[in-house]
């Protein structure tokens, strides 16, 4: 074990925090591209596009949990964890290749039907980011004690990697989208093997104590079902922002070019992400040692209500829309990062991948919602100013139920 690990090191959570850092990168790459790979190479109506994305939630709801209890029984390649992250790093690598030639790939075999080639890309991708994800989230809470160094883990991760999807943006906006998938494909792959050769996980995990947030079993499923409830309703409306974005520009912004459409779309994620990778290490950790994270987190998502409401109001410019885009990245600093710290302390650890896993169903299921139904209901909508509606709409709804969620006595006060 090194030394960074035994001493838990800003050193040591900036390397545990590279394997989250690749699969969330290949997300950005996805994001920024695959809407409008689909829209303006193969020219897909809104809906269409709604079924290429859908295939990720569905691969999620069957690889997440059933990877998260296999590898909290499973010991290979020198821990439970790591055989995973290698595999799927290397599979999402191979499939960020794969996505610009959808079409060549559809001509090679003679299929004649772009969608379903699509819909097979985006499966195998999200699915090796699924056998990844969990792993990846998974080793910080065994590697890392309860309390503010298990919150200090997540806000890292979610520090590091933002930063990574804001470089994933920047390549976009300067160098085109094909420059960034390429690129992605090399991230992806060092980031997914290189830190995990150095760290070690421990081959018994320590049993969490009886807290108040524990019970019998150890896990405080009555607080770990509200918490998956309340976050289920931030990702419909940041789903729904991800996949359908592409219409509300087109229409209220009128970009000249079909290339126009991709830089605005990119530079608006980058100030998304951008603000979602300083937050969180930054300035929501101090936060949360004083109010605590639920109190934290349904702050941050309810300004994220207000920043999607202020587009519907004031969205004229494509300026007004970025400036939004940054109050909306308050929220989306806290979803991708805080709901973590506070699910790893209400579930046993010694089933913590099964538990990531079930957790990840709250995201996954909105990402359908968002993909298979209310893409038919946003394409037939005149004023695409719903896109923001539906979202503004559901994360004020999240901020509500989170109230629901009690806050952990232990969190403040364990190191």
């Amino acid at each position: 074990m090194l030394a960074i690990q035994k001493k838990l090191s800003n050193s040591f959570y900036l390397l545990l925090s590279l394997p989250s850092t690749a699969m969330g990168f290949a997300l950005s790459i996805q994001i920024a591209a695959l809407s409008w790979l689909m829209r303006t190479q193969y020219n897909l109506d809104l809906h269409e596009i709604g079924f290429v994305w859908a295939a990720g939630p569905l691969a999620g709801i069957i690889g997440q949990p059933i990877i998260g209890l296999i590898s909290d029984k499973t010991w290979f390649w020198g821990g439970r964890r790591k055989g995973f992250i290698y595999i799927g790093g290397a599979l999402a690598a191979l499939m960020l290749f794969a996505l610009p030639n959808i079409g060549a790939i559809n001509d090679f075999f003679g299929i004649g039907n772009i969608i379903v080639v699509a819909v097979c890309v985006a499966l195998t991708f999200d699915l090796a980011i699924n056998i990844s994800f969990n792993p990846t989230r998974s080793i910080i809470a065994d590697v890392t004690p309860e309390g503010v160094a298990r919150t200090k883990g997540y806000t890292w991760m979610q520090t590091i990697s933002g930063t990574f999807g804001v470089l994933a943006y920047a390549l976009g906006a300067i160098f085109g989208n094909y420059f960034l998938i390429y690129s992605g494909v090399l991230l992806v792959v060092a980031f997914s093997i290189v830190p995990m050769i150095f760290i070690k996980e421990p081959e018994k995990l320590a049993v969490a104590e009886e807290t108040s947030t524990t019970v019998g079993s150890k896990t405080n499923w009555s607080q770990y079902i509200k918490l998956l409830i309340a976050h289920s309703f931030s990702w419909i409306g940041v789903q729904t922002m991800f996949v359908y974005m592409i219409g509300y520009v087109e229409q209220k912004l009128n970009p000249a070019t079909q290339d126009e459409t991709g830089q605005i779309l990119a530079v608006s994620f980058l100030i998304l992400n951008a603000i979602g990778a300083l937050l969180p290490a930054f300035v929501l950790e101090p936060i949360t040692e004083k109010i605590g994270r639920v109190k934290t987190h349904l702050s941050c998502v309810a300004i994220m209500a207000l920043a999607y409401f202020g587009i519907v109001a004031f969205g004229s410019t494509t300026y007004i829309v970025w400036g939004f885009m940054a109050l909306a990245g308050v929220g989306w600093a806290a979803i991708v990062s805080l709901p973590f710290a506070i699910m790893s302390e209400l579930v046993d650890k010694n089933r913590m991948g099964f538990f990531m896993g079930i957790f990840n169903l709250s995201v996954v299921i909105p990402q359908l919602f968002a993909s298979l139904v209310l893409g038919t209901i946003i394409q037939n909508a005149f004023n695409k100013d719903v896109i923001f509606t539906i979202s503004g709409i559901t994360l004020a709804i999240s901020a509500v139920l989170w109230f629901m969620v009690k806050e952990s006595k232990n969190e403040k006060t364990k190191e």
